[in-house]
């Protein structure tokens, strides 16, 4: 082992791989770092065949070991991300290296190359070397001009970085608030909800939480212990399966539409297959409520409304205004259940994500028709005015703005329609 350990160190390979996991491309992802390294490492080592899917999901994601990647899409998911942030890295910090590392699609096996070729007038320099070498006023110009032009790339660099994302976004055309999460310089990830969760609460009669939803005995915890015989072929299905609400699906295709050129760097995943340390990096868009998202809960305390629920299942759910302004009630309350007529409340929420530099958007009702009206307002140019009017903006925002809105639609045989403003909050 102490030998193989060795031979890795001694291995420009290595060597290159151990630079980019310790730039400031991969500083804010540590997922990201463990998967270049394990994947390198088993490469290096001779493993390359080993680099299946289904192993590397167990070994760098903790997986079990008989997992499904067909259900869990966690492994391709990074490897995309992986290969844009590789691609950002050999664009800025490493333009000067001259080994490449490459993760071709359709594999997990690294490849490594030369990097393209000088172009040929620093070729031409080199030919003017003495036998004997440069003499140090030779070398000292050379020196200062490189130093220079990776200077000058890096002040770049940064400063079109640290820019805001709505500038960025504004020239691909994307509108506000959606250019504040969808920009070029990270991943955004739309999690769906988890349309089980919701139907294991009704059958547990229980509120839930994040903490049960991420305990190892989730969802089977939730079942009642005597809920036996013909129901369980349905309970070991709603156990096992992932599934999502219609709402979501719309609004998830209407994001990827508004998203333009970085529809290409954005994936979907359900709220099953969230891990607490996947949110170390990118932009996220969080839909459906906590009683199918709870991953929502993780933000609620930034909240001026909440979802409010007595008797799962029994009860109407009402957004509860936890700091109500002149005019403003108390309680929003929602439709009885999905597909029912009347009123529906959603609460879209835009947020920074204290740990990185992405944004948090929650688009989240009370019922499936509510979610549907979020996503809805947001893609209508009409409802973006209103919601910058509300909000006392003018025009495209120069600097990124953080804002909470609820919104109320009315619902007929289970389509939202007439979307409108109730209240709104800013958020600093």
């Amino acid at each position: 082992m102490a030998r193989q350990e060795n031979d890795l160190a001694s291995d420009q390979r290595w060597q290159l791989v151990a630079r980019i996991v310790a730039s400031a491309t991969f500083q804010r992802s540590a997922r990201l770092r463990e998967l270049l390294l394990y994947l390198t490492e088993q490469s290096l080592l001779g493993h390359s065949g080993e680099l299946t899917e289904q192993k590397i999901g167990h070994a760098v994601f903790g997986k079990p070991p008989d997992y499904s990647p067909l259900e869990d899409s966690c492994v391709r998911v990074h490897a995309r991300q992986l290969r844009l942030r590789l691609h950002e890295y050999f664009d800025t910090t490493g333009r000067s290296e001259t080994l490449v590392v490459e993760i071709p699609k359709g594999s997990y096996v690294p490849v490594f190359r030369g990097a393209p070729a000088p172009t040929a007038s620093v070729e031409a320099s080199s030919h003017k070397e003495s036998p004997n070498g440069l003499s140090t006023f030779q070398i000292v110009p050379w020196v200062i001009c490189v130093l220079l032009t990776v200077t000058c790339l890096l002040l770049a660099y940064r400063s079109h970085k640290s820019s805001n994302s709505a500038a960025g976004s504004a020239a691909a055309g994307l509108p506000w608030p959606l250019s504040q999460v969808f920009d070029a310089h990270h991943p955004t990830e739309i999690v769906v909800a988890d349309a089980n969760y919701g139907m294991l609460r009704i059958l547990a009669q229980k509120q839930g939480s994040l903490d049960d939803y991420l305990k190892p005995d989730f969802p089977r915890s939730f079942i009642p212990p005597g809920f036996v015989g013909k129901e369980t072929p349905f309970t070991e299905y709603i156990s096992d399966s992932l599934l999502t609400s219609y709402a979501d699906v719309v609004v998830l295709t209407s994001l990827l539409d508004l998203a333009g050129p970085y529809r290409y760097h954005t994936f979907v995943r359900s709220a099953r297959n969230l891990k607490l340390r996947d949110l170390n990096d990118g932009n996220f868009i969080l839909l459906g409520s906590p009683s199918s998202n709870p991953w929502v809960l993780l933000f609620e305390n930034r909240l001026n409304f909440h979802e409010s629920e007595g008797q799962v299942g029994e009860s109407r759910k009402a957004f509860l205004n936890v700091h109500p302004l002149h005019g403003e009630q108390k309680y929003y309350q929602g439709l009885r259940w999905t597909g029912a007529d009347g009123e529906d409340y959603a609460d879209i929420a835009l947020l920074p994500y204290e740990s990185n530099e992405g944004s948090i958007l929650i688009l989240q009702g009370l019922q499936q028709e509510g979610t549907e009206a979020a996503g809805r307002f947001l893609a209508d140019p009409d409802g973006r005015r209103k919601l910058s009017q509300a909000l006392g903006l003018a025009g495209e925002p120069k600097d990124r703005i953080w804002f909470e809105a609820l919104i109320r639609t009315k619902a007929i045989a289970g389509a939202p329609s007439s979307e409108s403003i109730v209240a709104v909050r800013r958020i600093h």
